[in-house]
C-alpha cells in the first residue's frame, strides 16, 4: 500500500532538498543546470528531488518533485531529474542514506573521465573517505542502450559491494561525474564538496610528484577513527 507524507513532512523535505541543490550553487559545484540533489523520508518511502532542467536561479520549494521508490510521481507539475533512476537505485540498496547528490565539478569529473580512483594521498582526505575513492568500471554498450540511468545506480553498487559506503560517501562513474551521499540532503552535499576538494588536491600532489604513494595506513587510520565511530574525539 502507498505510503503517503503529511503536508507538513512534504513541506519540509521540498524545502531542505531546494535549499541543498542551491548550496550546490553557493559551493561552485555547478553551472547551468548541471547537478542535482535528492532527499528521503524512510518512514513514508517517499524521494523528494530537483525538476529537470530548471536553472538554480528559478528553483522554488513548490517545483520538488515527490516520488516514491518506484518512481512514480506522487506530487509536482514538473519532470523529474534525468538521473532520478540512479538516485532511487541508491536509495533502495543503501537504506542507511538520506539525500543523494550528483555534480559535474571540475576536477572530480575530470578524474571520472581518466577513468581513475582517487588514491588516499593524505591526513585531509583521510578524515572523510576511509581509503581510495572508487571509480566505476564503464558501462557496457548493452546497459547504456537500455536502462541507463537505472544502470548508472547499478554499477555504483556492484562497485561499492566490497566497500562501507558509510566511511566511503561516494564514489566517480567513469566517463560521467562524482555521485556523493550521506544522512540526509545537507551531508550529501558537504561531501560533495569534500570530494571536489580532495580531487583538486589529488591532480596537484601528482602534480609535483609523479611517484607519490598512499598515506601510511596508520596514520589514515588515526585521521578517520579521530572524526568517526563510537571512540571519535574530533569536535565538542
Amino acid at each position: 500500500m502507498l505510503k503517503v507524507l503529511d503536508e507538513k513532512r512534504v513541506q519540509k523535505l521540498k524545502e531542505e532538498i531546494c535549499e541543498a541543490n542551491l548550496e550546490l550553487v553557493a559551493k561552485k559545484l555547478v553551472i547551468y543546470t548541471w547537478g542535482n540533489v535528492s532527499g528521503i523520508d524512510r518512514e513514508a518511502d517517499l524521494v523528494v528531488i530537483k525538476p529537470s532542467g530548471v536553472p538554480y536561479d528559478k528553483l522554488k520549494p513548490e517545483m520538488m518533485v515527490v516520488l516514491d521508490l518506484e518512481g512514480n510521481i506522487i506530487e509536482g507539475n514538473y519532470n523529474p531529474s534525468s538521473d532520478t533512476p540512479t538516485h532511487l537505485e541508491l536509495y533502495r540498496e543503501f537504506e542507511n542514506i538520506g539525500g543523494v547528490v550528483h555534480t559535474h565539478s571540475t576536477y572530480a569529473t575530470a578524474w571520472a573521465q581518466a577513468k581513475r580512483k582517487i588514491d588516499c594521498y593524505g591526513t585531509t582526505h583521510s578524515d572523510y573517505f576511509y581509503n581510495e575513492i572508487p571509480c566505476t568500471p564503464e558501462l557496457t554498450p548493452e546497459e547504456i542502450g537500455g536502462d541507463y540511468e537505472s544502470n548508472t545506480g547499478r554499477v555504483i553498487v556492484r562497485t561499492m559491494r566490497d566497500k562501507d559506503y558509510i566511511s566511503v560517501p561516494g564514489i566517480l562513474v567513469a566517463n560521467h561525474g562524482p555521485f556523493t551521499w550521506g544522512k540526509d540532503a545537507h551531508e550529501a552535499v558537504h561531501n560533495s564538496v569534500v570530494l571536489e576538494e580532495l580531487a583538486k588536491m589529488a591532480s596537484l600532489t601528482i602534480a609535483i610528484n609523479k611517484d607519490i604513494t598512499q598515506i601510511q595506513e596508520v596514520l589514515m587510520d588515526k585521521h578517520y577513527l579521530r572524526k568517526h565511530g563510537k571512540n571519535a574525539t574530533y569536535g565538542q
